[in-house]
Order: C-alpha cells, then structure tokens, then sequence
C-alpha cells in the first residue's frame, strides 16, 4: 500500500504541478483572478464546477490549489474548490450513480456542493485566509538544471524552466507526503472491514459520526472508495454511515492534512476537517432521515 501510494501520488503531484504550471504560464494569473473574483457569487459557483470536473482526488489536489494561490485567486473560491475537487470528481460521481443509484448520487452531489460553497464562503467572511502560511503565495526559484548558475547565464527553455520550479516545489513537500503516506498506510492496514461495519452498523445510534471520522485517516482513492462502502453496506453497515465514510475519506484523508501543513496554518487545518466532518456527519444523517 504504502509503495503503491508513494509512486502513485508522486507521478501525480509532479504530473499536475507541471500542467498548472504550463497552464500558469499560457493563463496570466489576473486572468485566473479575475474569473474566480466574479461578482454576485458567480467567482464560488465556477470554482466548484472547476472542482467537479477535474478528477482530482483529496491528495492530488494540492499542486492545483498552489497554483490558485499564486495566482491571487480569492481565497473563498480557492477553499470552494478545495471541498469540492476530491467529493465531486468525475470518477467518484459515476461510481456513485452505477453503485448506489441516480437519486442517491444526486442527493450527495447537492449536499457535497452546498457544503462546499457554503463553507467556503463562509471562512472568507470570518477572516481565515490570514492563516495561509506566506509563503504559499511565493513561486518556488527554480534550479538551473543541467547549467552552470555562477556569472554565467543559463538559457533553459520555457518547460524545462517550469519543470525545475515543479521539482523544486515537490521537494518542499516531500516530507509531508512521505510521513502522510506512511500513516495512512498502516492505518489502512490494520483497520479490518468487519470492524468499521460492525461499529457503525443500523443498531448504533453514533454508526454516522464514527464513520464519518474513521474516514478521515484513511486514504482511498475514488476507484476503491466506493467498491469497499458497497461491501461494507453489505455487511450491515447503514446507508447513511455509508455516506459518511464516503464522503470523510475522500474529502479529507489523512495525508492530505499533512500535505496542507506545507500550506496552511494549524487553525485553517482545523476548519478544514472540520467542514469536512460536519458535511460527512450532516449528509449521514439527512440521508438516513429521507430515505
């Protein structure tokens, strides 16, 4: 799991810093300001379908928020599209709609969004973009890459410049996604199927709150997430705590909490998660209450 993860969010964080920055250089940043700062609401609204549309899960959508950041987008839309990327991408919502059905999918499609759009509003208004870090907001230098950096001036060409500022913006992360990896590995490990279905099971009045937090360490892709809930689901765990999990560990798995340690600071963090579990736990039991 662990070596699997490692290469997989590796080539993906190095694969998606490239394009942003390639888009960055094609895309000028006030151009991307401006249509993410659009009045009457409209700049969240495209950030969030910005965020459906491209099939990022919770861990590969951090070299896209950087770039959004540099880009001065504005930081409401910027958290709109960090709730909604991993909980509304392409791939999750098909799985959904074939596993679990059209009026199933819709209801998590409606609550996954208005959460997001909500709360990212909702944390602009209260001031919480003074706790992303700096230097977040600062293009990484790149290496020379292949020259001499003396006196000497060193042509490189546009993408092997972008390149050398992807590598060198993984590198400042590099750590987290490791140490982020490492334990959501082992937690995934060792966390038994039969255990999560048999603590948030129908009989178990806490079953949506214990899974909405048992999701949050795990870390597991769209294409696993909901295979396993529908096992899980058949082994007696309910619906609604089923929505929870879903939602809890592709909203915010552990490792991309770690990754945003780079970004944000701690009380941002604990905003983060906390929307993450209130929309796992609201959805969990207005799901149980309507169906």
């Amino acid at each position: 799991m662990f070596a699997f993860l490692a290469v997989e969010l590796t080539a993906l964080f190095l694969l998606i810093s490239f394009l942003v920055g390639v888009l960055q250089d094609k895309i000028s940043p006030n151009k991307i300001k401006q249509i993410l700062s659009a009045q009457h609401g409209k700049g969240y609204v495209i950030a969030a379908f910005l965020g459906a549309i491209t099939p990022f899960c919770s861990c590969s959508t951090i070299p896209f928020l950087k770039g959004l950041l540099r880009a001065k987008a504005g930081f409401g839309t910027m958290m709109v599209f960090l709730f909604a990327s991993p909980l509304l991408n392409p791939i999750i919502i098909g799985l959904f709609a074939v596993t679990f059905g059209l009026q199933v999918t819709l209801f998590y499609f409606v609550m996954a969004m208005g959460i997001s759009l909500f709360a990212g509003f909702t944390l602009e208004k209260l001031g919480f973009e003074k706790y992303v870090k700096p230097d977040a907001y600062v293009e990484p230098k790149a290496t020379c890459g292949g020259g001499s950096c003396g006196s000497q001036t060193v042509e490189v060409s546009k993408y092997r410049r972008i390149w050398n500022a992807t590598w060198s913006d993984f590198k400042s992360v590099l750590p987290y996604l490791i140490g982020g990896i490492a334990l959501g590995s082992l937690i995934y490990g060792f966390m038994p199927s039969e255990f999560v279905a048999r603590v948030a099971n129908s009989d178990n009045p806490f079953a949506v709150p214990v899974a909405a937090i048992i999701g949050i360490p795990l870390y597991i892709r769209a294409e696993a997430v909901i295979p396993l809930s529908a096992a899980l689901a058949a082994k007696g765990m309910s619906l609604g705590a089923v929505m929870a999990l879903i939602i809890g560990s592709a909203g915010a798995s552990l490792t991309e909490v770690i990754l945003l340690k780079s970004i944000f600071k701690n009380a941002l963090i604990v905003a983060f998660v906390a929307v993450i579990v209130t929309m796992a736990i609201s959805a969990g039991y207005l799901y149980s209450f309507i169906f």
